[in-house]
């Protein structure tokens, strides 16, 4: 058995238009892909959600991963949940989410959480975090989804409250506890290494609670073996201690993508790509 395997395709085949990386990750022999929130506001433009749908099914591929919005991320903003002022976006931006979950059986659904204001206290912007995460695992769950919250690495984001693994387990606890059910950790070896996590020790700690994994290599967020990561060793300790969900490959490829895809001949613990042949 392996895990199945994943391509972000926000990060990967950037060589070509957004719109063109379906068909080059199934040529590549990916047979599932996940993407960022691919529109610059909360709710998909006319024809944006068919648009989404017909490109994986032109490519026979499945949707394995969806960010909710996430404010204007080339601004540097990472996330909305947080940000009292931003509930009606957060609310209609589920509503989309939900409606393409419906129609893609898309299973996890990243929801970043946001980075502090100055004018308001860190307890109200909590507070309406887990509002808006309870309401998402409760409506994501309702469509056979889990909401996922994820570590950002330290340092890289401006005031992001959530930089490490227990800053995220411990996030998830709360939201199952005000009755969010299908929440779950997103693992991601680049943030996780930024902020200076053991990855190992991580994953014994909290792998009840890990429901996605992205791999990245760190320094540089460059595909496996242009950093320090060791990434068939964390492969093989996430099977022996129970992992069966997705590991996406989402990283900044620092020669074509089709040629950082090396890596994957070393991780028996990962599915390999189906032949293009």
């Amino acid at each position: 058995m392996t895990l199945p395997l994943v391509a972000n395709i926000s990060l990967l085949f950037a060589e070509v238009p957004y719109e063109q990386r379906f068909a080059r990750a199934a040529a590549a022999g990916f047979t599932a892909v996940e993407t960022w929130w691919p529109w610059p506001a909360p709710v998909p433009p006319s024809g944006g959600e068919d648009f989404l749908v017909d490109a994986l099914e032109s490519a026979g591929l499945r949707l394995a991963g969806l960010n909710l919005y996430g404010g204007d991320l080339g601004a540097g903003v990472r996330g909305i949940a947080s940000d009292p002022s931003l509930r009606g976006e957060f609310d209609a931006n589920l509503d989309a989410v939900v409606a393409i979950a419906r129609r893609t059986g898309c299973p996890v659904f990243n929801t970043l959480y946001g980075q502090r204001r100055p004018d308001l206290s860190d307890a109200d912007q909590d507070a309406v975090a887990i509002a808006n995460l309870t309401t998402a695992a409760r409506r994501l769950g309702d469509v056979g989804g889990t909401s996922l919250v994820e570590a950002l690495g330290r340092g890289l984001n401006g005031a992001y409250p959530i930089e490490t693994a227990a800053d995220a387990a411990r996030v998830v606890e709360q939201v199952r506890d005000a009755g969010g059910e299908a929440i779950g950790f997103l693992y991601d070896t680049f943030h996780l290494t930024t902020s200076g996590d053991d990855l190992l020790a991580a994953v014994d700690a909290h792998v009840g609670l890990i429901a996605h994994v992205q791999i990245a290599d760190a320094p540089g967020r460059g595909e496996p073996g242009t950093g320090t990561v060791d990434v068939p060793a964390l492969v093989d300790h996430l099977w022996d201690k129970g992992y069966r969900g997705a590991v996406a490959a989402e990283y900044k490829p620092t020669v074509p993508t089709e040629e950082s895809l090396g890596w994957l001949a070393g991780v028996p613990h990962l599915q390999p790509l189906r032949s293009s042949g």
